[in-house]
């Protein structure tokens, strides 16, 4: 695919890929609601250039889950409440996708400090930390299982 040498990450994947679930709020790495994962790590796609991620395995928050089904943390913000205009939602997701990846047992702080780049206007940040500290509970419980 060709893509114009100024174009961002954002604008490729929504524009030209058609995968709309990252959004644009502040075009100015502010809000985190664009966030990707490029190799694993998160970047405010809407100021990092399509052509600098040419090679990188990029994760939109589409390609969290498999098929028709919800990954874990989708699933557990809709039941904590963490979702209610939906528009930081993406960014939420990813951020937290990578703190539980690094991170399987955080504490309350910890998820706080890393969805601290992400805003919220609408939930006050309660149900997304509550669907993070969830998911982890699980996972500490399905690991302690195994």
């Amino acid at each position: 695919m060709s893509v114009p040498a100024s174009a961002t990450l954002l604008h490729v994947v929504r524009e030209q890929i058609g995968l709309t679930g990252s959004k644009e709020g502040c075009d100015d790495s502010e809000c985190g609601a664009c966030m990707m994962l490029l190799d694993g790590e998160p970047v405010n796609s809407c100021s990092y250039l399509a052509v600098q991620a040419d090679g990188s395995a990029i994760t939109t928050v589409e390609g969290l889950a498999p098929g028709d089904t919800l990954a874990p943390l989708q699933e557990a913000f809709l039941v904590a409440g963490g979702v209610q205009c939906g528009f930081c939602t993406p960014g939420m997701l990813i951020s937290a996708t990578r703190l539980l990846r690094d991170n399987p047992d955080p504490t309350t702080d910890e998820v706080r400090l890393e969805l601290s780049g992400n805003l919220c206007r609408c939930t006050g940040y309660d149900g997304i930390v509550k669907a993070v500290m969830e998911v982890a509970a699980r996972t500490a419980e399905k690991s302690a299982g195994d």
